[in-house]
């Protein structure tokens, strides 16, 4: 009888181990078709507005005869990459929503590592020169042509801070310090110059409030998904505080898959439909203030719009892997309950 009730036990449990481990891969294949049709935009968009290629959505225009082929390869990239995240999620099966979740996790992190030490360069640079130009330095230092080039924001952004930018990718390979308490360290300093050159040397210039709204902004839009990462937000939890570890799953995974990433969406989408959209505009104009001698990295903050989309889409997409990783009862779960903030 033991014998007979054990082998209907296994019986049973093996239907359930299936649905289990369907509820997996559905899960990892959707997440990763997110991030590889988030990937796709991103490239279309730099083919279709940096480079000039047919828009993606030339297709369904109808304005048009005949369809560039161009047009038609950016649409066919969203389902042929969804398609390879499926085969790929398929042939890692052995992966668990919790190890995909934590490598999601690092990848956005080092992404927001980039963004950060990108602003402390271009903000460090920036202002000196929009320092030595508004006190007449840079013909001296530089040359009259060279003063006059580093005058244009055509110039300076794509010969000053595209390879500032590149050594900020560079730094985050060799660093592991997200730098957000540096980075609010530089922001009270800036301020705190603002006060000591305004009130004792009664000298004060644009410059020096582009660079503390510059670094603020950084500040508070880098960091978001971070903070969503360790359940920093504020968070109205007169009944999350109470749930059991299955109920919170649910209620992460199902608030990040209906209200986190469609708001992710909406931004991209709204901001880099288009060539004249909040994002894309200012970016592909080098778009600077119109204070006289501030600096130059309007169409860089700008920019941080699209990081903060992204970043926060990706850690979503993270988020979801390890509530359902919590749900199914996998070890390794962080423990979040002292985050909470009432």
């Amino acid at each position: 009888m033991a014998a007979q009730g054990a082998g209907g036990m296994a019986t049973m449990s093996r239907p359930a181990g299936r649905i289990s481990i369907l509820i997996t891969r559905a899960v990892r294949a959707f997440c990763w078709a997110m991030l590889v049709c988030l990937l796709v935009f991103l490239v279309n968009n730099y083919l279709d507005f940096w480079l000039g290629w047919p828009d993606a959505t030339a297709p369904f225009s109808g304005g048009e005869e005949g369809v560039p082929v161009l047009a038609w390869l950016q649409l066919a990239a969203y389902p042929i990459g969804a398609a390879l995240a499926v085969v790929w999620v398929g042939s890692t099966s052995a992966r668990t929503l919790r190890d995909d979740s934590v490598r999601i996790s690092a990848m956005n992190a080092f992404i927001i590592r980039a963004a950060f030490f990108a602003v402390l360069y271009v903000g460090i640079a920036d202002a000196v020169i929009s320092f030595l130009r508004v006190e007449g330095l840079l013909p001296a230092l530089f040359g009259e042509q060279m003063a006059l080039d580093l005058g244009r924001s055509a110039f300076r952004g794509p010969f000053i801070h595209m390879p500032l930018v590149v050594l900020g990718i560079v730094s985050a390979v060799f660093s592991r310090t997200l730098g957000f308490t540096w980075l609010a360290l530089l922001v009270v300093g800036a301020e705190l110059l603002i006060v000591i050159t305004r009130f004792i040397f009664s000298y004060e210039q644009a410059f020096m409030g582009d660079l503390v709204r510059f670094w603020y902004a950084a500040l508070f839009l880098f960091a978001s998904a971070h903070t969503l990462l360790e359940e920093g937000h504020v968070r109205v939890d007169v009944f999350y505080a109470g749930f059991r570890a299955p109920t919170r799953g649910w209620v992460n995974a199902v608030g990040s898959l209906v209200l986190g990433i469609p708001v992710c969406w909406v931004i991209l989408v709204m901001g880099m439909g288009g060539k004249s959209d909040v994002i894309n505009s200012p970016l592909l104009s080098w778009e600077t203030t119109q204070t006289g001698f501030g600096m130059y990295v309007k169409y860089l903050m700008a920019g941080f719009l699209g990081i903060f989309a992204i970043s926060m889409m990706v850690q979503f997409v993270s988020y979801i892997m390890d509530s359902t990783a919590d749900l199914r009862g996998e070890p390794g779960g962080q423990d979040h309950s002292s985050h909470g903030i009432g």
